[in-house]
């Protein structure tokens, strides 16, 4: 059977942009823009040239793409021609095969918002896309308020769709812009425009997650008949986002009826990028990636509960919708105090200890995690510090160095040059092999903030002199820092997670636990030093 296209139209660098606190440089604009290529949408909508410096930046410098570049505008104002509209104008300049308009189709926002008659608006529209087509551009319309306007006035609705089909527009994109709208609606609503005699193939989809439906909606059109869809990467976009693509790919190449009845132009190995993109524009927006997200969030193939990883040990479907790698993404039995020993000997086997299921020291594991998490740790994500308990109860963490003492200072304060700086100096004292090395490191230059403060300075102590060690631990830096109260009051308990990362691209986290923070902050930088030594193979 003949698969059907359906189109996707991503809007990142757009509609993606007007998320709060967003702001793409045109470099970063580049460099998602060919992320998206390799991913294999069909449609990139760059930005709004001569709307701000970065955007016709962007169109100047823009990178060849297989995917076809949009410039994206509004149509023609009133009173003056498409051809002299300097705004559309600077639209049609930045020289994209394809140009994506914006225009009214509900009633209330032609009269209130732009303060013109319906059939002037409907004039504009016919006008803007007869001139895009004429130029020999591809010309898509973003009906803007479509299902809003639908509902108000379906008459006035369609009579816009119908200018912009007639004077040529390839794409006639139905925009859900509130974001208010509910599946059953957007798919009556779609099945009503095709059988009042727009095709269906000249259709696109344009939600926005408000009701925390817009990949839902943007299903329930596809299935009523359209065949484009706009969204972007992770959900970007103004107030609750545009319909997220991450998730909407995934669902039509993996699931049914979508698999079977179309092709999207996404290949097996882009969908396997799909995290890796994911995390791509995370890194760009320097935010930390949802971890709910579904198929490419870091729990979403999290299996916590110890009946779950019993099963899934067996069959991984049994709470798998799909194969994880399929996506780009792992699977991951965490440990907690909810764990039972199937995740446990499978955490073990994660971390290359093979226990048989009889080992006196399971138990003790088990004990040992929900004490210390009744004491406020955590190992859901610190599978380094996991490792190294489990190692030690059965019998095989090495012991490489022992803690004597240590001191750290932070002391704000002018340098010589009469510049503010926070100064931090840090003593270590370890013994190794029956020898005592104290190493001592002061931070005075005015480093940046994550550079200049007492963890830092006890970690470039440690790493200033550890003795036999000290090779194994030269490519080690930390990379993230987190911090959580647990209790409240004056018992309360301060929980620290360290990410570490080293020159083989290992990243591997750790946590520590104390009253104090700087502590709390010593044990996970502990831990993660071990583990790297452990991992690689260093000897006592």
């Amino acid at each position: 059977m003949t698969k059907e296209r359906l189109y996707l139209f991503d809007t990142t660098l757009r509609d993606g942009q007007q998320t709060q606190g967003v702001q793409f440089s045109t470099a970063e604009k580049q460099r998602i823009a060919m992320a998206l290529d390799t991913l294999g949408v069909d449609y990139i909508e760059g930005g709004w040239p001569g709307a701000n410096p970065t955007d016709s930046d962007f169109f100047d410098a823009a990178p060849k793409t297989r995917a076809t570049m949009t410039a994206f505008g509004m149509t023609k104002r009133q009173g003056r021609s498409a051809e002299n509209d300097d705004v559309l104008a600077a639209v049609m300049n930045a020289g994209t095969p394809a140009v994506c308009l914006v225009g009214k189709t509900h009633d209330f926002h032609v009269t209130t918002a732009l303060g013109i008659t319906l059939d002037e608006n409907v004039a504009n529209l016919a006008a803007s896309f007869r001139h895009i087509v004429t130029s020999g551009r591809e010309a898509l319309f973003d009906a803007e308020h479509f299902f809003d306007g639908y509902k108000a006035n379906p008459d006035y609705a369609l009579s816009c769709l119908r200018a912009a089909h007639e004077a040529g527009a390839r794409w006639l994109v139905l925009c859900d812009t509130n974001g208010g709208t509910l599946p059953e609606d957007v798919g009556r609503i779609v099945r009503e425009v095709i059988a009042a005699g727009i095709p269906g193939d000249r259709l696109g989809i344009h939600t926005h997650d408000d009701t925390g439906n817009a990949v839902a909606n943007s299903l329930a059109a596809v299935l009523a008949g359209a065949r484009q869809i706009q969204g972007t990467l992770n959900g970007l976009g103004e107030r609750c986002g545009n319909a997220n693509l991450t998730t909407i790919i995934p669902t039509l190449l993996l699931k049914e009826p979508f698999r079977s009845k179309f092709d999207t132009g996404v290949s097996d190995e882009a969908l396997q990028s799909l995290r890796r993109t994911s995390r791509m524009l995370d890194d760009v927006l320097n935010r930390v990636p949802a971890k709910q997200a579904p198929y490419v969030g870091s729990s979403a193939f999290a299996h916590k509960a110890g009946l779950h990883a019993s099963a899934i040990l067996k069959d991984p479907t049994t709470y798998e919708h799909v194969d994880p790698a399929l996506v780009g993404n792992t699977r991951i039995i965490p440990m907690s105090n909810q764990a039972g020993q199937s995740n446990l000997r499978q955490r073990l086997a994660e971390a290359g200890l093979d226990v048989d299921r009889d080992n006196p020291a399971l138990p003790r594991i088990l004990d040992r995690i929900k004490d210390m998490e009744s004491r406020g740790s955590s190992y859901d994500t610190a599978q380094a510090s996991f490792e190294l308990l489990a190692r030690d109860e059965l019998g095989t963490l090495p012991h490489y160095f022992e803690v004597e003492r240590y001191r750290v200072i932070s002391e704000r304060r002018r340098n010589a040059r009469g510049q503010v700086v926070t100064v931090s100096e840090a003593v270590v004292s370890v013994w190794i092999g029956g020898e005592k090395i104290t190493s001592f490191f002061e931070n005075d230059h005015g480093e940046e903030a994550a550079d200049a403060g007492p963890v830092n300075a006890l970690a470039r102590a440690l790493a200033s002199d550890l003795g036999r060690y000290q090779d194994f631990i030269a490519d080690m830096k930390l990379v993230d820092f987190k911090v959580r109260i647990t209790n409240g009051g004056t018992e309360a308990v301060t929980r620290v997670i360290i990410d570490s990362e080293d020159g083989q691209g290992r990243r591997w986290a750790t946590v520590g636990v104390s009253s104090n923070i700087v502590d709390a902050s010593f044990d996970a930088l502990i831990d993660a030093i071990n583990w790297k030594l452990v991992r690689d193979g260093a000897t006592t």
